[in-house]
């Protein structure tokens, strides 16, 4: 087991290339089905920062290209949220 093995490739759920490998060699699955067992992309982030890395991941393990058949979608906030409000400013000033 290489270093290479323990880069996480999913932040939010944890997700490392040796989880998405060992998942792919034992299912035998899709991308989409190795999505879903390891939740790589699923996470809090809604894969906003780790899809790119996901997908070409997937693609050389599985040798599918990333589709949007049944997409596992990006997900953007719940709703807008200013600058001033994260920077603590109230928006009169």
């Amino acid at each position: 087991m290489g270093l290479m093995d323990k880069l996480i490739i999913c932040r939010c759920e944890e997700v490392s290339l040796e989880d998405i490998e060992n998942t792919a060699s034992l299912y035998n699955c899709s991308a989409r089905e190795l999505k879903l067992r390891t939740r790589a992309g699923m996470g809090y982030c809604g894969g906003r920062t780790c899809r790119p890395a996901v997908d070409a991941v997937l693609e050389e393990v599985t040798g599918e290209k990333p589709g949007n058949d049944i997409p596992l979608k990006v997900q953007p906030p719940v709703r807008p949220v200013s600058l001033s409000v994260l920077g603590g400013k109230k928006r009169n000033e």
